[in-house]
């Protein structure tokens, strides 16, 4: 059974790993685009912090109660034919997150100035025209907070009916958005083009999926309500469960803000090159683990729903070890060949060798935390599992405190050595990520009566071991094929630094290769 439901999640998440990747690539060609037409500018510097706002307000109330409280409930409602609860459930949700996401933007928009000048960007501010930019901008990205408010709160309804291929396709038509903006609108309008573009991708987020919600709403003539519903016992429900989420996303914003805040007093381009290594580093992640964190999620709630601590204790583990067999050299590659990656894809156009080199010493220090953020995405999902909010969030707090001393301290000892100091930013990231998946997996471990540490470690030696052969194999190439052309030296070094890895663990007789090399040729044959 065990061994089974290990199976199921590794398939599952190779499902959902190409649904993320799909994403992902469309983010890529984003950054591609944007990076050509505006390099490591000042303007662009301002546009990330500009959208910083939106996001924030987004994830702060839709984020909040989605990521917590609205798709459990509206699904035992749906699963107990409870329709007509559901529905006015999710109508007065999506008039209150309309409303309070309306009233947040209008006075986001109302007192931006004094958002940019003390709370967000102070280094932007120090330049009038590019204090008045950002503001500009600040102010037109707000509308997409309402637009994704609304569109996040269809997502959950459309998987709580086992739709999700359009759900999926969101993600990527909000980057064809900003797309749209850099090549079409940028043109003539600049920088503002790339922000209208932001507000055409959280449109088409919402546009998408209207057709599939207003067929189920006839389909099963659903109820549509224009009420708040506080009177409602599930919405008073949602509002009180979505209050740990919210918190722990409310810290975790508070440190890309303090980031922002800290980088904007830097060298022009160190927010943007912060982004940048942040998005390249976190494209992997997502394409590791939270594809297997989603689907060992649904796997862990069954186990603990019905009380088989062994069999969530083995998967568990199971799922660690898959993580780190594919975190590791993704996190070895991205830091040992970040210039010839990051040279690959974006320089071009405004992007010249010196935004390169900002960019690619913040995905050094991002790419190190790799691991850590792994790991602990697996962790957090199984204390949801276990219907547990609060530890997580209680550790994420402490951790997220943690990162703004360590990025005060950081930033200051990059500089007294004559570093740029946007990497202590990056490095203070992934420390604080480090420690918390640490206490994370202690806390679990306690709860479970072990997490089978011996089964972990020896999937991680053997992955040490390989990495280890990976980076001498990856800058031996830096060093003797230094003459190479980058759009030769980057695939090359994919390709070296995989074949490594591959044949050191095939040598160690790892057998999670085994699972892999038989998945593949099962799907072939298909």
């Amino acid at each position: 059974m065990t061994e089974n439901a290990n199976r199921q999640i590794a398939r599952a998440a190779g499902t959902v790993m190409f649904a993320i990747l799909f994403g992902q690539i469309m983010g890529l060609v984003r950054g591609i685009i944007v990076a050509r037409t505006f390099g490591a500018s000042p303007e662009l510097d301002a546009f990330f912090a500009a959208n910083r706002v939106s996001e924030t307000l987004f994830l702060l109330v839709a984020g909040g109660a989605l990521g917590s409280a609205f798709i459990p409930t509206f699904t035992g409602l749906l699963a107990k034919d409870e329709k007509d609860s559901a529905w006015r459930l999710a109508s007065s949700l999506a008039n209150a997150v309309t409303l309070v996401l309306s009233l947040l933007a209008l006075l986001a928009g109302m007192f931006a100035p004094q958002v940019v000048r003390f709370a967000l960007a102070p280094g932007l501010a120090a330049d009038p025209e590019l204090f008045a930019l950002t503001v500009n901008l600040l102010r037109i990205q707000l509308v997409s907070a309402v637009l994704f408010g609304l569109g996040g709160l269809i997502v959950g309804v459309l998987n709580a009916h086992q739709i999700f291929l359009v759900p999926a396709l969101t993600a990527g038509l909000y980057q064809l958005g900003i797309i749209i903006g850099a090549v079409f609108l940028a043109p003539s309008m600049g920088i503002y083009g790339l922000a209208w573009g932001v507000v055409i991708g959280a449109t088409l987020y919402l546009l998408v999926q209207l057709p599939s919600l207003f067929k189920l709403i006839v389909e099963h003539r659903s109820l549509v309500t224009f009420s708040l519903g506080l009177q409602d016992s599930n919405v008073r429900q949602v509002i009180f469960l979505m209050g740990p989420r919210l918190l722990g996303v409310a810290v975790v914003q508070l440190n890309f803000w303090v980031n922002t805040w800290l980088a904007s007093q830097m060298s022009a381009g160190s927010v943007t090159g912060l982004y940048y290594g942040f998005s390249l580093m976190l494209m992997a992640q997502a394409a590791i683990a939270q594809s297997v964190a989603i689907a060992a999620m649904p796997t862990f709630s069954a186990q603990h729903a019905l009380g088989k601590q062994d069999e969530m204790r083995s998967s568990l583990a199971s799922s660690l070890r898959g993580v780190i067999l594919l975190a590791l050299p993704a996190s070895v590659g991205l830091m040992v060949l970040r210039e010839p990656i990051i040279a690959l894809l974006y320089q071009r156009g405004e992007f010249n060798e010196r935004s390169v080199e900002i960019v690619a010493w913040a995905l050094l220090w991002y790419a190190a935390g790799m691991l850590g953020h792994s790991i602990m995405e697996i962790l957090t999902r199984a204390f949801y599992a276990q219907h547990d909010t609060k530890t997580p969030v209680m550790i994420g707090t402490v951790a997220m405190v943690l990162n703004i001393v360590f990025s005060v301290a950081f930033s200051r000892l990059f500089t007294s050595i004559g570093w740029m100091p946007h990497g202590g930013l990056a490095l203070a990231n992934s420390l604080a990520t480090a420690l918390e998946a640490t206490v994370l997996f202690v806390m679990m471990r306690k709860r479970l009566n072990g997490i089978e540490g011996g089964h972990i470690l020896r999937g991680a030696v053997p992955s040490l071991i390989a990495g280890g052969g990976m980076a001498l194999a990856l800058l031996g190439l830096l060093k003797y094929g230094a003459g190479l052309r980058v759009w030769l030296l980057a695939p090359a070094g994919v390709v070296l630094g995989g074949a490594v890895y591959f044949v050191v663990l095939w040598a160690l007789r790892v057998p999670e290769l085994r699972y892999i090399i038989n998945g593949v040729m099962r799907r072939l044959k298909r």
